[in-house]
């Protein structure tokens, strides 16, 4: 078992992690703003108190705040980081008026909204796409080269040389499909269809639990078929393919963040495996400890969750401000700036609870409750 890095490796990896994660965010809703013309008040990495800043020629404040928590962009117009209206922007000489966040038509706000997940997005794609240039792509089948004894596949009775075609009737192409699909369902019943020699044949089997402990001793439980491949392999992939794999990539890490969140939301998998930003910044520093790969494609992971997050229609996110605009679309006139304050108070109030939850999982995780009881004892 490798230790765990110590405190310092830990605030610098969640730093070197979280910082520019959020500025790439930022930055995308900065660049499509000041394309439309409209001016940025404030760009802060972090919220409250500014630590460091200056004011740049356009009259732009960036500033590093001392809650390293997030970042925001204060267009012109905009009363708070939230994105309430400032109710005195009507009131605005003209020239100024026009490059308030508030005068652009509804679907240039929304692109402007729309622009920070996709930073996100577009960050983890170069990633991919860099990683796959170098690397390859993996092209093991899903033909089966060995079985555990006693899983899941065993009970099912299949053999190696069964060729999986699909799960649940999603078409399986890749081994690393097959992990995708099963390591976020431990305990379902999957029905599964499988090629032998010339015979088409279907299973029904539910899938194992492996309880995992990693080489810094985080345990995690996950789905466990108990099966192995044939053969690994890996194939070079030229310039021209690699966007496509780059997409595939991000593809299969969304659905594994909606079919996990679905998963919360319907009581298939308890709220204790929620993590926040205390497992976070933990397994940044372990990931950084066994070299920037390992660090980097955590980041990956992790600017996919932030845009795809930031995209549900709660109050607060991005998605909160796209169903608001989604809503003026309709109706021809904005939501009331009363209705818009109290849905705002409300999507703060849920996304308080929320981090008070994942951060008592986090300090469980990290042992601190049995540490006080023992003592306590």
């Amino acid at each position: 078992m490798i230790q765990s890095p110590g405190l310092f490796l830990t605030i610098v990896a969640f730093a070197l992690m979280l910082g520019p994660l959020v500025f790439f965010h930022e930055l995308g809703h900065y660049f499509v703003g000041r394309w439309f013309g409209i001016k940025a008040d404030v760009f802060s990495i972090g919220f409250g108190r500014e630590i460091a800043g200056w004011t740049d020629k356009r009259g732009t404040r960036w500033k590093l705040s001392a809650l390293p928590l997030g970042g925001y962009v204060r267009f012109a117009g905009d009363m708070s980081p939230a994105g309430l209206s400032d109710p005195d922007w009507l009131a605005l000489p003209p020239e100024e008026r026009a490059k308030t966040f508030q005068s652009k038509a509804v679907w240039k706000r929304a692109l402007v909204v729309l622009a920070g997940p996709f930073a996100n997005f577009l960050l983890a794609f170069l990633i991919i796409f860099g990683f796959t240039l170098i690397y390859g792509q993996s092209t093991t089948t899903t033909q089966i080269g060995s079985v555990q004894p006693k899983s899941a596949a065993a009970a099912a009775g299949l053999q190696p040389g069964d060729r999986i075609t699909a799960l649940n009737g999603r078409e399986m192409a890749r081994f690393e499909d097959l992990v995708y699909f099963i390591r976020i369902r431990a305990g379902q019943s999957v029905h599964v269809d499988l090629d032998r020699g010339d015979q088409h044949l279907s299973r029904d089997l539910v899938i194992g639990t492996d309880h995992q402990t990693d080489e810094f001793g985080n345990k995690q439980d996950v789905g466990l078929l108990g099966v192995g491949p044939a053969a690994i392999t890996f194939a070079p992939v030229g310039v021209l393919e690699a966007p496509g794999v780059a997409l595939r990539g991000i593809g299969d890490m969304l659905t594994m963040t909606g079919t996990t969140l679905g998963q919360l939301l319907t009581g298939q998998r308890s709220v204790k495996d929620m993590a926040g930003v205390v497992r976070m910044a933990k397994v940044s520093g372990e990931q950084l400890s066994l070299g920037w790969v390992s660090f980097v494609s955590l980041a990956v992971l992790i600017s996919i969750n932030l845009g795809f997050i930031n995209l549900l229609p709660v109050p607060m996110l991005d998605g909160g401000h796209l169903l608001f605009y989604a809503i003026e679309a309709i109706r021809r006139r904005p939501v009331t700036p009363e209705i818009q304050e109290w849905a705002f108070r409300g999507g703060l109030a849920a996304i308080l609870l929320l981090f008070m939850v994942v951060t008592f999982n986090d300090l469980s995780a990290v042992g601190l409750w049995k540490h006080l009881a023992g003592l306590i004892g």
